[in-house]
């Protein structure tokens, strides 16, 4: 069975129509399964923030809603299921730190800055930059979401520098400063080049369906470092 088939098998299972109390019933029917269980939590949990997203500069565009399947692939043949699940979420009452805080608790990593939620967090990017600009609320949405995620204030400028296409600092980007040499910023750029990698994301927990998100982070991480290296060899 797929992911996706256990995913909708365990939301057909559920009665409510509540997303928070369908979150806490997969706990319970994938108990025997914890790779699963987590897998389709995160799942649910993004999808709810992505649809909260989306609606936090109070208009559902058609861009935004393209985005988030730009991100989040999934078969056409459960496409109505997701559509259902995303709607769904739009919805519910409940309040997206409810969302943010259960998807927080779900990460693998005990280290601060967890890869995961960054993930997570350049997902909504990708959605709320769908209609060309990030509005003041969304922006607000965002910052409130890596409070509740225990995100750095500067670890969060990173992310805002990759998906703010004015004045984009390459060095922002990697963490990085201008007076750093370059072996230094070399090495800097490896490690997130390691801890970004696909195949990482697969061993924390990530379903596959998210990783394209991971694939434009790794553009953007490529991008910088090209262009510190071409202004280094200039000078």
């Amino acid at each position: 069975m797929s992911f996706w088939e256990k995913l909708m098998n365990a939301i057909n299972t559920t009665a409510s129509s509540m997303l928070s109390t369908i979150v806490d019933a997969i706990r319970t029917l994938f108990e025997g399964d914890p790779e699963t269980r987590r897998k389709v939590a995160f799942s649910v949990a993004i999808i709810a923030l992505s649809a909260k997203m989306a609606k936090a500069d109070g208009i559902v565009s058609e861009k935004e809603v393209q985005a988030f399947r730009d991100i989040f692939e999934f078969p056409p043949d459960q496409a109505k299921n997701v559509a259902r699940l995303y709607n769904l979420a739009r919805q519910d009452v409940a309040g997206y730190d409810v969302y943010a805080a259960r998807l927080a608790s779900l990460c693998s990593s005990c280290e601060p800055d967890c890869p995961v939620l960054e993930n997570v967090l350049d997902g909504l990017f990708h959605i709320a930059k769908a209609d060309g600009i990030i509005h003041e609320k969304e922006m607000e949405f965002l910052r409130h979401i890596a409070i509740i995620f225990e995100m750095s204030e500067e670890h969060f400028d990173r992310i805002v520098a990759r998906h703010v296409a004015v004045g984009r600092d390459p060095y922002r980007i990697l963490g990085v400063s201008p007076s750093d040499d370059f072996t230094s910023i070399r090495r800097r750029y490896l490690v997130l080049v390691g801890e970004n990698h696909p195949d990482r994301l697969v061993s924390r927990g990530v379903p596959e369906e998210f990783h394209a998100i991971a694939n434009e982070r790794m553009a953007a991480l490529n991008a910088a470092y090209e262009a510190i290296e071409k202004e280094r060899r200039a000078a």
